[in-house]
Formats: C-alpha cells, structure tokens, sequence
C-alpha cells in the first residue's frame, strides 16, 4: 500500500509501508511543491533538464529537506541506462555525479537519489544487514541486468536477497507503453521469460504493449527476492502528478521535468 505525503508549503511525495514498516525514510516524489515554470512546473529535479539550474537546485533542497537530509547529503548519478552500480562508501559532501544507473549504501544519514521521467525507480532495503539501494530501470538498464547487480552489490555488503525489500515506484505502466516488434525481439532475445510481459496492441496491429514494471519483477525473481512490491502509478497517465517523457514527445514539447525519488538510513 502506498501513503501520499504532502510537506507544508513544499514537495508532495508517496511512500510505500514495505518500507515504512521496517522504518526506511524514502519518497517517490511528484511533481508538485517546486519553484520551476511552464513545461518544468513544479519541482523539476532535472540537472540534465534546459530548466533554470538555480530552480532546480532549489527544488532538490526541498527534496532533501523533506528526506530529513543536507543537499550535499543526497548522492546522485549521472544515468546512462547501463547496468553499473556505484557502491557508496563515503558520507559526502556529496558533489560529482558518477556514471551509473543504481548506487548502494550501508551508511546513516546518506541520501541515495534517482531521477526518473517514465523509467522505474526502485528502491532497496535489507533492514538487518542496514543496508540501502536505488535504482534507474529503464527498459535498457532492466534488459542489461540493473536489477541484478544492485542485488549484488547490496549483497557485497552483507544483504541477503531473502530479507532485501524492493518496491517499484512510478512509471509507466503496459497501457501507457506501445512498443515494436524490433524492440520485443530484443528483449525476449536476451530473456526468454519476458514473453509474458507483452500483450499485443489490439488498438494499433504489430505493436505491442510491454509491461515494464512486471518485467523487472522478473528480474528481482530471478535473483531471488519474494519481498518485492509496485506503486502502481502510471506516469504517462498521471498528467498533475507526473512528468512523463513520452507524453511530452506525443505532444511535441521541447522537454520534460524529471522526477526524483530518495531513500535513506536514519
């Protein structure tokens, strides 16, 4: 079950009690509670965005604040939809942005973020081992294994995929998600299994609809989690609540904001 969280006069967020319950700060953030305008409106957390960089620097200080957290506590990434995770090892200041797609921590007081426009974030949690993870699932990231080696790294650490708690937070959903065949030849290619993940486009002949979010369940399956949850929320959908970047490509608009989502050890 997902909770909406709304900060005075600031950000609004949704957490899951998968990881309430085991007591893990976290929030998948909306894009409400910002200072960015127009196509960005309102808290775009994009650095990589053609938004005013002073807005956005502001909007993640909302996000961090509301995380209980500095801003140069919040580690972030430069997301490339590889399969690379970055073990975090040093509690900051936090300042460069390594080119990854997942980072891992056992550190307290240490943010880890994610920024998303349509792609899965997901989060981690092993709360006995003390140990944290976020992750950028894009299609690409999820087919190369992103799934996977947050997994292992996490284990590293000393996780155990027995009592590692993964939640999946927006993103867009099978309806929203027309692919082509080329892009599902791909896919089944490397993952016999992710047959299952497609449905045909009944709307559209030869296209197809890819479940994102229920393949990377697989994924989390095939390295052995059961404790593995999905928000549900469909950012394509979700116009007032999300950025979507395919939705901006339908409407043919320069740019989309980009969402963040943070997890953290207190």
């Amino acid at each position: 079950m997902i909770h909406q969280q709304t900060c005075p006069g600031g950000p609004v967020y949704y957490s899951h009690e998968a990881l309430e319950l085991v007591g893990v700060r976290h929030g998948f953030f909306t894009r409400k509670g910002g200072l960015s305008t127009g196509l960005y409106s309102s808290l775009n957390c994009g650095l990589g965005s053609d938004d005013e960089i002073e807005k956005v620097q502001v909007n993640r200080g909302r996000v961090a604040a509301a995380m209980r957290l500095g801003l140069t506590q919040m580690a972030s990434l430069y997301q490339v939809h590889s399969p690379n995770c970055v073990t975090l090892t040093h509690p900051g200041p936090h300042s460069d942005r390594p080119q990854a797609d997942a980072y891992v921590t056992a550190l307290v007081g240490t943010g880890l973020a994610i920024l998303t426009a349509d792609c899965l974030p997901v989060l981690f949690c092993d709360p006995k081992a003390g140990v944290i993870g976020a992750a950028h699932a894009g299609w690409r990231g999820a087919v190369a294994g992103i799934i996977e080696t947050t997994v292992s790294a996490m284990q590293d650490l000393g996780a155990t995929p027995e009592r590692i708690v993964m939640v999946i937070g927006p993103g867009i959903r099978q309806t929203s998600y027309q692919v082509s065949p080329e892009m599902k030849a791909e896919i089944t290619t490397r993952h016999e299994t992710a047959e299952s993940c497609f449905a045909a486009d009944l709307a559209t002949p030869g296209k197809w609809l890819f479940d994102l979010p229920g393949f990377a369940l697989q994924r989390g399956s095939e390295v052995g989690l059961s404790q593995m949850y999905d928000c549900g929320l469909d950012t394509y959908d979700e116009d007032e609540l999300f950025f979507s970047h395919r939705r901006a490509t339908h409407r043919a608009e320069s740019d989309s904001g980009r969402l963040i989502s943070v997890i953290t050890r207190s």
